[in-house]
């Protein structure tokens, strides 16, 4: 299949179809990107999060209750480790609206994330804090993309670094090993479903110093090295590779009717009961 390759949101996009997409629906799939990158980047000075830093109000972005709600039930199902104010435990590490990568002392996200965030028809906070959706966001944007070339006929895949969603025909996806990126751990089978991928050597920098946090701690997690998750939309699909990273997270994903796959960081590797991903034989 023809295939567009383009960078955006500061990651490699890939957009495979049964035939060469037009310019106008290429330009309809950017004009969904950069909408959502100007509500909700954290990373562009002219963004609605980035308005928001010190406190405020904002006309409430079309993706707002969507994401905020998965939040809500991530936060509980992984009693606060997953939190759309982790935006400021990022920054203390490095991971900051500059990429300066220069850390300093851990910084929780604020526990009562709840009472300070609201999404009611405006989007509010209470008092400085840097949301980032960043948990799923990636996800929900791929189901965007996907939903605006519905006009597209035939097998579409729309990945975006590792988060994927296919309609039509299926494909393999292999899921690669967070030490040794030559090699894969298994191999997934996605037909009209979502894979999302999570690792901590992916956005790394530093001394252990990765982008998946416990907002409770604003210390990076070491007890789990990678997550995959198939759900029939991006969404769950990414929201779900978070969450398990923590306890709580195979709850959740069960929940969802989510289906994963998660290696820990001595080489451990746990599947969802009835997971169709095929995993190879002697995986350490």
């Amino acid at each position: 299949m023809p295939v567009w390759r383009f960078e955006a949101i500061g990651t490699r996009w890939e957009i495979e179809s049964a035939r060469e997409l037009t310019d106008e629906e290429r330009s309809t799939a950017t004009a969904v990107i950069d909408r959502f990158d100007r509500e909700w980047s954290r990373f562009r000075s002219d963004s609605v999060v980035a308005s928001l830093v010190e406190g405020g109000s904002a006309p409430l972005p079309p993706d707002a209750a969507d994401m905020l709600d998965a939040y809500r039930e991530l936060s509980d199902a992984t009693d606060g480790a997953v939190n759309p104010l982790i935006g400021g435990s990022l920054a203390a590490l490095g991971y900051d609206a500059s990429i300066s990568l220069v850390a300093s002392d851990p910084r929780p996200a604020p526990a009562d994330w709840r009472s300070i965030l609201g999404w009611d028809g405006r989007l509010t906070l209470a008092g400085p804090a840097i949301i980032d959706v960043g948990a799923l966001g990636k996800g929900r944007l791929v189901d965007l993309v996907l939903q605006a070339l519905a006009g597209v006929l035939g097998d579409v895949v729309v990945d975006a670094s590792g988060d994927l969603a296919v309609r039509g025909g299926s494909i393999r996806v292999g899921l690669e090993h967070p030490f040794d990126p030559t090699r894969a751990i298994g191999v997934a089978t996605i037909r009209d479903q979502a894979l999302c991928a999570s690792a901590i050597n992916r956005r790394a920098w530093g001394n252990g110093l990765h982008h998946v946090l416990d907002a409770r701690t604003g210390v990076p997690v070491r007890t789990w090295a990678a997550t995959w998750a198939i759900a029939a939309d991006a969404l769950h699909a990414d929201a779900a590779a978070t969450a398990l990273f923590f306890d709580g997270g195979a709850r959740l994903a069960e929940t969802w009717g989510v289906s994963w796959v998660r290696m820990s960081t001595d080489g451990r590797v746990q599947r969802s009961p009835g997971c169709p991903i095929e995993l190879f034989t002697g995986t350490p």
